[in-house]
């Protein structure tokens, strides 16, 4: 039976998935379990980042049959940070909750973001005390990675805290005028400021299904991270680029001294191979950083959509809307930011 449409929503929880067909029902169950307890109306936005499984049939039936959800789904994988995006560009909500379809972040914590909100912070991040379920080798790069870019950047991002956050609109607001396209979420709303408060919590494990952010999906974000708000590696190449040439330098005047001293003065083979290879490694590694951040400039300068929306469920219907509530609308460029297509 449809629920009726309600008013404007107070909080707006964005919740991407991908193939998350396990456990999509226990997490719709304890969302109807949650969304009564707020102060406030609510809405649920469920970003689908490309799912190829039948979590995506499960949530668009429910945001036909449920006013308070409403199906987003991107036309192919864009990323989980990408798809968090495309959730906060659409929501309608005075607070945004960003959190995690595997459980892992429990949505009861929800009921403390909003309270701590309440007292006028206008970003409460929730920090894991404890993270159950995941290897001693997980715990331990994430424990390494924190300290790596605590130290690298400026910009002050606490430790174990992920993208499991409230954010007040005056935050959104200035979220969506920052259009860059390789996104770490976590990292923005650390570089914009407000009055910010964290919220406790343990990490349970994940409650069905397998976890869809490998190794290689880690390090990637964590390269992210750091390009995105460190210029220290392309200040590392400068200095080691120096060394090397001053070692460079001296090795030379050196070779010159013995040949100037020392009769029938031979270079040696290995000498000259040694400090060939050295010096073209040290090449490639400096080419290699510069070209990672002019790559990102040329991602940039292009101009493409951030991503691109193949059907929405739930959303008001506008003129170009289609009898069955789906969405076939256009939201052109913002003069800041990503574009919105819904094809």
């Amino acid at each position: 039976m449809p629920i009726a449409d309600p008013e404007r929503p107070v909080y707006s929880l964005v919740v991407p998935i991908f193939n998350e067909e396990a456990v999509l029902p226990i997490l719709l169950h304890r969302l109807d379990t949650l969304l009564p307890k707020l102060d406030g109306p609510a809405e649920v936005i469920i970003v689908d980042d490309g799912s190829r499984d039948a979590g995506s049939i499960v949530a668009a039936a429910r945001a036909r049959d449920d006013s308070r959800f409403r199906y987003l789904a991107l036309s192919r994988n864009f990323g989980h940070q990408v798809a968090i995006t495309a959730g906060m560009d659409v929501a309608r909500g005075d607070a945004v909750i960003v959190m995690d379809a595997d459980l892992q972040d429990p949505p009861e914590i929800v009921l403390r973001l909003a309270e701590t909100w309440r007292q006028g912070h206008e970003i409460v991040y929730a920090q894991r005390l404890s993270r159950q379920g995941e290897t001693r080798f997980k715990r331990l790069t994430a424990r390494l990675f924190y300290g790596l870019l605590r130290r690298l950047t400026a910009v002050d991002i606490p430790e174990n805290v992920g993208d499991f956050r409230l954010v007040d609109r005056k935050a959104i607001d200035a979220f969506k005028a920052m259009p860059e396209r390789d996104r770490f979420v976590r990292g923005m709303f650390g570089w914009m400021g407000f009055r910010q408060a964290a919220v406790p919590y343990h990490r349970e494990p994940r409650a069905a299904g397998e976890t869809h952010y490998p190794l290689g999906k880690m390090i990637r974000l964590a390269f992210d991270g750091i390009v995105s708000f460190s210029d220290v590696p392309l200040r590392l190449a400068l200095w080691l680029g120096t060394g090397v040439s001053a070692a460079a330098l001296l090795f030379g005047g050196w070779v010159v001294w013995e040949a100037m001293h020392q009769a029938g003065f031979v270079a040696g083979w290995a000498s000259t191979v040694v400090l060939l290879s050295l010096l073209s490694g040290v090449n490639l590694l400096m080419t290699g950083i510069v070209g990672l951040y002019v790559g990102r400039i040329h991602a940039e300068v292009k101009n493409r959509p951030l991503y691109v929306v193949g059907r929405a469920v739930g959303f008001e219907r506008d003129e170009a809307a289609s009898t069955d509530g789906e969405s076939a609308r256009y939201v052109g460029p913002r003069t800041s930011g990503p574009a919105l297509r819904i094809a």
